[in-house]
C-alpha cells in the first residue's frame, strides 16, 4: 500500500473514532439519567396541572334520567321503560358489616388502605384504551365509585385521566364509609336494579338490611358480569365463573379475618329466586322486549348502556301480524283450554315466531299466555325437541351430498323405501329399529310420500344413507343450534333441542331457495349520542337451489295431502312439516309461503317449567299432534298475516324427482295393502291412544330387508295420504345405552 492509501485510511479511522466519540458523548449515563428524571418532572408537572384544573364536579343527572322506548315498525309505542331508576339510597349502616366486607373483598381488598386509585390497574386501564380494548383494566372502589357517581362508562382516555384525579381528591374530602355507601347504592346488579336495595329485592325478595353474608357475596359478585352471572339466565359457563367468583369473595373475607373458617365451611350458594318481570310487561310486550334486549347485547349495546336512558329501540315487529298471532292462539287454543279444570290444559304452553324470508325480519312472536304469569318465552327456549319437523333437513342433506341408497340409487322424491315399522336400519355400526305412529307399515313407499305421512322408518334408513355426520353437517349450515345433537340414526327423529325462532331461521333458508336466513328483531337503536345498526347478517347459500327447492317441494305435498292438511286453503300456496316428539311432550309445525315463514309449538311443561310432560287430552282432543292446535294456529295466523289470502307461488327450480328405473325382485312379495291391524283409521281424528313405545333392543338385521332401497318402481303401490301423522319418536339404543327422545 502506498503513501497516498496508508493517509486515507488513518484519515477514515479518525472520521470513526470522532464520530463515535460524539456518540458516546451524546449518550454518557449523566446525559440518559438526566433525560429519564426530567420526563418523570415533566410528567408530575403536568399530573400536577391536570390536578389543580380538575375539579369534582356535580353528580350526574341519575335522578332525570330517561326512559327508553321500544317502538313497533311502524313507528308505534311498544313499551316504554320505567322512567326513573329502579333504585333506593340506603344507608351504609342498614348493610349488615359481612355484606359491607363481601364487596371490599370482591372488588379491593387495599380499599380501607389505599387512597383511592390503583396506578397500576389505571396504567393497564389506559393501554387497554388506546389498544381498542375498550373498558378492560382494574379500578378501585373509589374509581368505580367516581365513574358511576360524577362521571360517564366511556371508554376513553380523558375520561379516565379525570376518574384518577377526581378519585384522589374524593379519597381525602370523603371517608371510606361514605365511598363505600355511594358505590354498592350507585352500581349495576342486572335485572333492572341500580343500588343494593333494589337488588336484594330483585334476586332474593328481601331488603338489604336482611341479607346474609353468602347472599352477599353473590351480589358482590355480581357486579362483574351482571347480565352473565344472572343465575337465572346464565349459560352453564356463567354459572361455573359466578359460582367461582363467589367462593373466592369468601376466601378473601377468610384472607382479611373477616369471616372465620368455620364459618366459610358453612356457606352454601345461594340460589337466587326467578326474576319477577317490570310492571308494563303484560301479554307479549314482555317476551318482544326480552327478545330484543338479548340481540342488544349482542350488538354491543349493554344492560349498563340501557339503563342509562335515552334510547328508542325500533323493532321488526309488524304490530298487525304480532295482533293477528295474538289472536290465531286465542281462537284455536287458549279459547278451547281449561286451564283452572283441567290438568293437562294447565300445562300447555304455546310459542311461535313468524319471519320475512328474504330479510330474516322477525315480524311476529308468541311467547306464552303472558309474560308476567310465565316468564320464559316459548318462541325463544331450546329445552324441547323439534321432533319430525328435522325430516326435511334429512332430506336436503342427501340431496345436498348427492347421497344413495343401499342399492346405489341416487335419493330423489321418487326414490322408494321400505316403510315397515320397526325395520332395522341397514349400513349402520350403531342399531336402531324405530317404529311408526299406531305401528303402521307401509311397504314400499316413495319419499314424497313418506314425507306426508312422515314415516320413522323411511327417513331413518335415509339418514344411514346419507351419514348422521353429514345430516348434521347440512342442518347446522341451516342454522339448527347444536344443542344436544348426537351424531347418531335418531336424530332424524329431531331429538336435538331447538327453538320455534331456531326452526323458523331453518325453514325460511329453505323458503328462501337455500340462501341463509338469520332471524333478528332489532331494526335500530338510536340514542342522541349515537345510533347503531344491526350488523348485516351473512346471506351466504347454506345449501343449493336444487337442493332446497326439492325440499320445498316435497313439503307442499305435506300441506296438500299428508299430516299438514289442516294447513291447506285455496287462499295460499305452502309447504310444511308436522312435528311430535316422543309421549306427546311437544308438538309442531313448521310452515312457508312464499312470502311468510312460521314456526308454532305446543309444549307441555309442569313442575313450574322443571318438568315435560305429555300434551295427550290436551282440550279433551286426545293425543296431540303437529298437524292439530299447531297446524290451526298457522293456517288462522298466516290467512290473516297475508291480508286474507295471497297469489304468490313458489318459483321452484331443478327439483329432484329421481331416476325410475325397473324395480328390483323383492324376496317377498309385500302386499299391496296393509294388514287389517296396519289400516289407517276411517276416522281424520287422532287416536286418544298414545303411540306404542318401541323396543329398546332393536333386533340387528342379518341379512338385509326384504324391501332393499330402490328409486320408483312405475307400479309402486300408492297409499292414500293419511290424516294423522307418524311422528311417534322411537328410542335408539347405541350400545344398549338407554331411549333417546324421551
Amino acid at each position: 500500500m502506498g503513501r497516498a492509501d496508508a493517509r486515507r485510511a488513518q484519515a477514515r479511522e479518525s472520521r470513526r473514532a470522532a464520530k463515535s466519540g460524539g456518540i458516546r458523548r451524546l449518550f454518557t449515563w449523566k446525559k440518559l439519567l438526566g433525560t429519564f428524571f426530567g420526563m418523570i418532572l415533566l410528567g408530575m408537572g403536568a399530573f400536577g396541572a391536570l390536578y389543580l384544573y380538575v375539579d369534582v364536579p356535580a353528580p350526574n343527572a341519575l335522578a332525570e334520567r330517561q326512559s327508553n322506548v321500544y317502538q313497533y315498525s311502524d313507528g308505534t309505542l311498544l313499551a316504554r321503560s320505567n322512567s326513573g331508576v329502579n333504585r333506593q339510597i340506603v344507608d351504609l349502616a342498614q348493610v349488615p358489616k359481612e355484606v359491607q366486607h363481601a364487596f371490599v373483598a370482591a372488588e379491593n381488598k387495599t380499599f380501607y388502605k389505599d387512597q383511592g386509585v390503583d396506578l397500576k390497574g389505571t396504567t393497564r386501564g389506559l393501554i387497554n384504551t388506546l389498544s381498542g380494548k375498550g373498558k378492560q383494566g382494574g379500578s378501585t372502589i373509589t374509581q368505580q365509585y367516581v365513574k358511576n357517581y360524577y362521571l360517564t362508562q366511556d371508554p376513553t382516555i380523558s375520561r379516565k385521566l379525570q376518574e384518577l384525579v377526581i378519585s384522589l381528591k374524593v379519597d381525602q374530602k370523603q371517608s371510606k364509609g361514605q365511598i363505600l355507601a355511594g358505590y354498592i347504592n350507585t352500581a349495576y346488579y342486572g335485572r333492572g336494579a341500580s343500588g343494593i336495595q333494589a337488588a336484594a329485592q330483585a334476586y332474593y325478595g328481601i331488603d338489604a338490611k336482611d341479607l346474609n353474608v353468602s347472599q352477599g357475596a353473590y351480589l358482590a359478585s355480581l357486579l362483574q358480569a351482571p347480565s352473565q352471572y344472572d343465575w337465572a339466565t346464565a349459560t352453564d359457563t356463567g354459572k361455573r365463573l359466578v359460582k367461582d367468583r363467589w367462593a373466592y369473595t369468601l376466601k378473601n373475607m377468610v384472607e382479611m379475618d373477616w369471616l372465620s373458617e368455620a364459618e366459610r365451611a358453612k356457606q352454601e350458594f345461594p340460589v337466587p329466586q326467578k326474576p319477577k318481570p317490570a310492571k308494563g310487561m303484560e301479554g307479549q310486550t314482555g317476551y318482544l322486549v326480552e327478545a330484543v334486549n338479548k340481540e342488544l347485547d349482542k350488538q354491543g349495546i349493554s344492560a349498563e348502556d340501557r339503563e342509562a336512558g335515552g334510547w328508542t329501540f325500533t323493532l321488526t315487529i309488524d304490530k298487525k301480524r304480532q295482533q293477528q298471532l295474538e289472536k290465531s292462539v286465542e281462537k284455536e287454543l287458549e279459547s278451547k283450554l281449561d286451564r283452572e279444570g283441567s290438568k293437562v290444559d294447565a300445562t300447555v304452553q304455546a310459542g311461535a315466531t313468524s319471519v320475512d324470508p328474504k330479510t330474516g325480519k322477525v315480524v311476529a312472536l308468541y311467547g306464552g299466555e303472558d309474560y308476567v304469569k310465565h316468564y320464559i318465552s316459548n318462541a325463544t327456549r331450546q329445552d324441547y325437541q323439534p321432533a319430525s319437523t328435522f325430516k326435511p333437513l334429512v332430506l336436503a342433506a342427501a340431496l345436498e351430498n348427492e347421497s344413495k341408497t343401499q342399492d346405489g340409487s341416487l335419493i330423489g322424491l321418487n326414490t322408494v323405501y321400505d316403510g315397515t315399522s320397526k325395520r332395522p336400519v341397514v349400513g349402520s355400526e350403531t342399531p336402531f329399529n324405530p317404529q311408526n305412529e299406531d305401528d303402521r307399515s307401509y311397504g314400499p313407499i316413495s319419499v314424497q310420500k313418506a314425507m306426508n305421512s312422515s314415516v320413522n322408518s323411511v327417513f331413518a334408513q335415509m339418514i344411514v344413507d346419507v351419514t348422521p355426520a353429514a345430516t348434521k353437517r347440512t342442518a347446522l349450515a341451516l342454522g339448527v343450534p347444536d344443542k344436544n345433537f348426537p351424531e347418531r340414526p335418531a336424530v332424524t327423529l329431531g331429538t336435538m333441542n331447538a327453538s320455534t325462532w331456531d326452526m323458523a331461521g331453518v325453514y325460511a333458508t329453505l323458503d328462501n331457495h337455500g340462501r341463509k336466513v338469520t332471524p333478528h328483531i332489532l331494526q335500530s337503536a338510536e340514542h342522541r349520542d349515537r345510533t347503531v345498526k344491526p350488523e348485516a347478517p351473512k346471506r351466504e347459500q347454506a345449501i343449493s337451489r336444487a337442493s332446497a327447492d326439492t325440499v320445498t317441494s316435497a313439503l307442499t305435498g305435506v300441506v296438500r295431502s299428508g299430516s299438514g292438511s289442516a294447513a291447506n286453503t285455496s287462499a295460499y300456496q305452502a309447504a310444511g312439516k308436522t312435528g311430535t316428539s316422543e309421549e306427546n311432550k311437544a308438538a309442531w309445525f313448521a310452515g312457508y309461503t312464499p312470502e311468510l315463514t312460521t314456526v308454532v309449538a305446543l309444549f307441555g311443561e309442569g313442575d313450574g317449567g322443571r318438568k315435560q310432560v305429555s300434551l295427550t287430552g290436551t282440550a279433551n282432543s286426545g293425543r296431540a299432534n303437529g298437524g292439530g292446535f299447531p297446524a290451526r294456529i298457522w293456517a288462522d295466523y298466516t290467512l290473516g298475516a297475508l291480508g286474507g289470502g295471497s297469489d304468490a307461488r313458489f318459483d321452484l327450480q331443478d327439483v329432484e324427482r329421481g331416476e325410475v328405473p325397473a324395480p328390483p325382485t323383492p324376496s317377498k312379495t309385500p302386499s299391496e295393502e296393509p294388514t287389517p291391524s296396519e289400516k289407517p283409521s276411517p276416522s281424520d281424528k287422532p287416536s286418544e291412544t298414545p303411540s306404542e313405545t318401541p323396543s329398546e333392543t332393536p333386533t340387528t338385521p342379518s341379512a338385509p330387508p326384504t324391501i332393499t332401497p330402490s328409486t320408483t318402481p312405475p307400479t309402486s303401490p300408492e297409499l292414500p295420504p293419511q290424516p294423522g301423522e307418524s311422528d311417534g319418536q322411537p328410542g335408539e339404543r347405541p350400545g344398549g345405552g338407554g331411549l333417546l327422545g324421551e
